[in-house]
């Protein structure tokens, strides 16, 4: 049976550089290609004609096109690979980059896709559906292409995309991603290091049902707390935080009491306050006197997740006279976790731009067993309340959150809806079909 681009699975297309061409209405004088023709096309030995069916396929994102374009990204030409990183993202998005209609003879053309800017988006900006393994090897792999701008899309994009493995393919995925993503944290190229610090952190942060980091992993990031670049020391400081990776706690610790004060030393005990090693406990109770709010908070936070409920008092004290808001927020979290507090005050944060972050992280920690207590606060009418709530919850591994997960895949916002979809399929811990 012919496949004709379209929405919908029927799929067909013209061919894009002959549509391009100002005034000439090709689709009087040139057939209308096939699906298979274009994919077909990707094989073909000339690479204008390579280039021309990846980029039919990228405006189209027809979801059949997901493992044909694996092949593409394995192109011996760049640009065809950039262009099929592209398509595969495409394929995923909720709201797909096409070009605008043409306005007499100007074609509007939307925004380009790009891989970082996706990645910093999260989540949110792709269908919940699962992405195949195929889909996820091919771009892993590119990761170790000679061009480093080819390098730095695979790596987002595959960041990207990790989010969408669920259950048994998530487990595969963490087991699969340990030689080529350390391999990239070594990269000459500082962008591709960089972009693999942080793939790590996305791909590798804890969550409930995770075991612990592979070793490789984790001593490859402590590594790079030495890489020559000072933002990407930075950033292994808070994927190790992500990771809880506790052989880690020596070399953040000696990072800390080195620099004392400052961007690096808040960053080093932030990430020892994620971990919370009870190692590191006479720190963090330091750490409340300080004159800097960052390290002030992360003691707060470290003897939070450390549980040391005997410092409740001593916390108490440093918030009596504090107007800082986020000391004042790192004060309920600790509320919450060494109390049994209220989380009304932790969901109020994701109303302020400035707070949104740290109230997500914190309500993660907490959310385990709290389902029923952040329930209520999904019936508000703000949408994006919701989908931050659904996206806790999704990583919450509560049994509750999947009755209120499975309650809102209809809500009327498409963007809780997708979140309650990607909630369901996180805590369901196994795959759906995937397109």
């Amino acid at each position: 049976m012919t496949h004709r681009f379209g929405r919908t699975g029927a799929l067909s297309l013209a061919l894009v550089a002959l549509a391009a061409a100002p005034g000439r209405d090709t689709r009087a004088q040139e057939p209308e290609a096939t699906f298979e023709r274009t994919v077909a096309d990707l094989g073909n030995d000339k690479p204008h004609v390579r280039l021309r069916a990846v980029q039919s396929l990228k405006q189209s994102a027809p979801p059949e096109a997901a493992i044909p374009l694996t092949r593409s990204i394995a192109d011996p030409e760049d640009d065809i690979q950039v262009q099929a990183i592209a398509g595969e993202l495409n394929i995923f998005l909720a709201e797909k980059v096409i070009p605008r209609k043409r306005v007499g003879l100007v074609v509007e053309v939307r925004n380009s896709i790009s891989a970082p800017s996706l990645f910093d988006q999260g989540p949110g900006v792709f269908d919940p559906r699962p992405v195949p393994a195929d889909v996820l090897n091919a771009l892993r792999a590119a990761s170790h292409d000679d061009n480093a701008r080819v390098s730095v899309e695979a790596l987002y994009a595959f960041g990207a995309l990790s989010d969408n493995a669920y259950g048994p393919s998530r487990r595969a995925l963490l087991s699969a991603s340990v030689t080529e993503l350390v391999a990239a944290l070594g990269s000459e190229h500082a962008e591709v290091r960089g972009a693999a610090i942080r793939v790590i952190t996305r791909v590798y942060s804890w969550r409930m049902g995770d075991a612990a980091v592979d070793q490789q992993v984790g001593d490859a990031v402590v590594t790079a707390l030495n890489d020559r670049e000072p933002q990407i020391r930075l950033v292994a400081m808070d994927a190790l935080g992500g990771l809880r990776y506790d052989r880690g706690v020596q070399a953040l610790t000696d990072t800390y009491q080195h620099f004392d004060r400052g961007t690096t030393a808040a960053a080093a005990l932030g990430a020892l306050a994620r971990i919370g090693h009870a190692s590191s406990g006479s720190l963090f109770s330091t750490a409340l006197a300080s004159r800097d709010v960052p390290i002030r908070v992360a003691g707060i936070e470290g003897l939070a997740r450390a549980g040391a409920v005997e410092q409740l008092g001593a916390i108490t004290g440093v918030l009596a006279n504090e107007k800082n808001p986020d000391v004042l927020l790192a004060g309920h979290f600790a509320s919450v976790l060494l109390a049994n507090g209220a989380v009304d005050e932790l969901v109020a944060g994701l109303a302020h731009d400035k707070l949104r972050s740290r109230a997500l992280r914190y309500l993660v920690d907490i959310a385990p067993g709290r389902a029923r207590l952040l329930g209520p606060h999904l019936e508000g009418p703000q949408a994006g309340f919701r989908v931050d709530l659904l996206d806790v919850l999704g990583l919450s591994g509560d049994p509750d959150a999947l009755t209120i997960a499975r309650r809102l895949q209809q809500d009327a916002d498409p963007a809780a809806a997708r979140a309650a979809r990607r909630a369901v399929m996180r805590l369901q811990g196994s795959d759906p079909p995937s397109l």
